[in-house]
């Protein structure tokens, strides 16, 4: 299985070390789960990761998101986009989750937001779930 994280999954792994974002996280970080990522997307995880009141909230600092971005960035496996399939969704950020689910064969998109995806995924074979449901399915 293939997933794409939203940007929503991550901050939340890294706000909370109890939570289901984290579990899906570590096992990307484990290679026992595979997510895609585009330079687009990992931009984003590294802009929000580092707003103020996330790294207050999280207790990191600028270079502590900074490793974690690194990880992540090892850890994922690069997403070329060759099909811009914008607009498709009523927010940028999720067209352009959902650019790298398709140009990344991903089964799967793991957000909070799922409603803001509605019915668009499923065109392209691509599931949309919360990373709870996510993680008791596997």
């Amino acid at each position: 299985m293939k997933v794409v994280l939203d940007t929503d999954v991550i901050v939340a792994a890294v706000l909370s070390d109890l939570g289901a974002s984290r579990q899906l996280l570590l096992r990307v970080v484990d290679g026992d789960l595979s997510a895609g990522v585009s330079v687009p997307l990992m931009l984003e995880y590294e802009a929000v990761l580092k707003r103020p009141q996330h790294l207050r909230a999280s207790g990191l600092s600028v270079d502590d998101a900074e490793i974690i971005l690194d990880e992540l960035a090892a850890s994922m496996q690069p997403v070329d986009l060759f099909f811009l399939w914008r607009p498709m969704l009523r927010g940028a950020e999720d067209d352009m989750v959902l650019e790298t689910a398709v140009n990344g064969g991903a089964d799967v998109i793991v957000t909070f937001n799922v409603n803001d995806f509605g019915d668009v995924p499923r065109r392209f074979g691509i599931e949309v779930r919360r990373p709870g449901d996510l993680l008791r399915r596997l």
